[in-house]
């Protein structure tokens, strides 16, 4: 038995028993991928069916003192937990070394959140009077008029837009399907680009039906979108950390301060858990302060002596 046989086990099984996203699954993969070499390079070779506790405590230890960040290193245990566990339920192993292996504490990681000031000026640094730019535009908009994910984002499809109810049907985590509401400005801005931009491209045939092309016209890469993003937040003059993810934490944020419910917003982000959207939108301590005073009943009780 060989470390290459049983990552390749493991990834069938992630793919179709515990339906992974190709995001997480190739995370997974990497993650172990990256023990196998620990193991043949600094342990002699030795196999996973024999690998110790000791011997994976020493690896964490390793890659702790790289400087990698502690979400980084959580990920990492979480990745030898699966694969020591599926080598446990696949009776490989009779025991599971990893199963005292305990990840950093993290707190609460809530990314920046963009004003709409901040996103003005983004989209004031996007030439939009170029084919380009009005690409470009109709992704910013996107991202943060939907709440999608980068990976949703490149995978959307024209078919799946409907122009007439104003929805996109987006194919989120594991396959599950949702539809998410396009604001008229959205829709507009969208239809341009379909009707006026990208009609004059050279498609290649298997992205007929994507929205966002590439110069090659073939789907574009979360790669090149975080690249987009960079470039004109730096034209912007915008300092935060932004990802495409920023959006997404800028959308739900947003609506949240703006009073939608929660089950609303969990809806349209695609979580699973209402608990997922509880932490992924949070408001202002002030904000809270003042929504508790305006509107929890005990605060409307005058007391009568």
């Amino acid at each position: 038995m060989t470390w290459d046989e049983k990552i390749k086990d493991f990834e069938i099984f992630l793919r179709f028993e515990r339906n992974f996203s190709e995001n997480t699954l190739d995370a997974y993969v990497r993650d172990i991928k990256k023990l196998r070499d620990y193991a043949q390079d600094d342990l002699g070779n030795i196999s996973p069916d024999v690998i110790s506790y000791e011997n994976l405590q020493e690896y964490i230890f390793t890659l702790s003192k790289q400087k990698f960040s502690e979400r980084s290193q959580a990920r990492w245990i979480s990745s030898i937990k699966a694969f020591f566990k599926f080598l446990l339920e696949d009776e490989i192993r009779e025991d599971n070394p990893s199963a005292l292996l305990e990840g950093p504490k993290l707190g609460l990681y809530l990314p920046d959140t963009l004003s709409l000031s901040d996103i003005n000026k983004i989209i004031d640094a996007i030439e939009v009077h170029t084919d380009l730019g009005k690409r470009n535009h109709c992704i910013i908009e996107v991202l943060y008029g939907c709440g999608i994910r980068v990976s949703e984002l490149i995978d959307v499809k024209i078919s799946n837009i409907n122009f007439k109810e104003n929805y996109i049907k987006v194919i989120g985590k594991g396959n599950k399907t949702r539809f998410v509401p396009l604001a008229n400005y959205t829709a507009d801005l969208l239809l341009n680009y379909i009707q006026e931009v990208r009609s004059k491209n050279k498609v290649n045939k298997k992205f007929e039906d994507t929205l966002f092309l590439n110069s090659r016209g073939t789907s574009m890469s979360r790669v090149i979108v975080f690249i987009i993003i960079k470039e004109l937040t730096d034209k912007a003059g915008i300092s935060k950390k932004i990802s495409p993810h920023t959006f997404r934490h800028s959308f739900a944020t947003h609506l949240l301060q703006n009073g939608v419910d929660l089950r609303y917003i969990q809806e349209m982000l695609g979580h699973s858990s209402i608990t997922t959207t509880a932490v992924y939108t949070h408001l202002k301590t002030e904000e809270l302060r003042d929504a508790i005073l305006n509107y929890h009943p005990r605060n409307k009780v005058k007391i009568t002596e």
